[in-house]
């Protein structure tokens, strides 16, 4: 049960001779180097127990593709990549819900929380970073991206600067029309509030107490 933690927990020691630990490459990576499984469809495999352990199917059908779509039409107030990156949060916090009530992972405490490997409530980083990941993919795939497209997961931190510093991971957004790079972090807040979404570079710079609030 505890392989899994141990090796998500010695990729990020990978990390310390330097602060960021970026991966090249397509989403797909990602998931195979943690052992989870990419969208199926409009289905996701739901990340949770930490480090993917446990990984349960949830389908988005016609209906709720509709009510993400509605919500993210809804949401932006022009056709820019701001704006997308605002109906975006709005969709990963809705998704995240829907998802919470089917895995019960409603009940999932933000942050860290080092009594929650194994528990099938909580989520770590690694599991709100692929699961986020599978969410925009899935957004992608129904054509409700046009200024973005998927990248794959990234981390930062250095644990010698304490454990407020410990590599912490990431969801990531690219802007087509200048290849930014957005961080889509869900994993410190509570289940389905909508994630911060911040400039690569910005996010996780001092300490995740540093964080800005989520998007409104």
């Amino acid at each position: 049960m505890h392989q899994r933690i141990l090796f998500v927990m010695f990729s990020a020691l990978l990390a310390l001779t330097g602060c960021t630990f970026e991966r090249d490459g397509p989403p797909a990576y990602h998931y195979a180097e943690f052992k989870s499984r990419e969208p199926n469809g409009n289905t996701v495999f739901v990340c949770h127990a930490y480090g993917c352990q446990m990984q349960t199917p949830v389908r988005f059908g016609a209906e709720q593709i509709k009510e993400i779509s509605d919500l993210m039409r809804k949401t932006k107030k022009a056709d820019t990549a701001f704006e997308e990156r605002r109906a975006v949060a709005y969709a990963i916090g809705w998704m995240e819900r829907y998802t919470g009530e089917k895995v019960g992972t409603s009940a999932d405490r933000p942050g860290m929380d080092y009594d929650g490997s194994g528990d099938p409530t909580q989520q770590d980083c690694v599991d709100e970073a692929t699961n986020t990941t599978s969410y925009l993919l899935i957004l992608a795939n129904n054509g409700l991206l046009k200024h973005h497209t998927v990248g794959r997961p990234f981390s930062k931190g250095n644990i010698l600067l304490g454990v407020s510093n410990w590599p912490h991971w990431t969801a990531v957004l690219w802007e087509t029309a200048n290849k930014q790079k957005w961080a889509v972090d869900s994993w410190i807040y509570v289940n389905g509030e909508n994630p911060v979404v911040i400039e690569a570079e910005k996010w996780y710079t001092k300490d995740l107490n540093n964080m800005p609030a989520p998007r409104a």
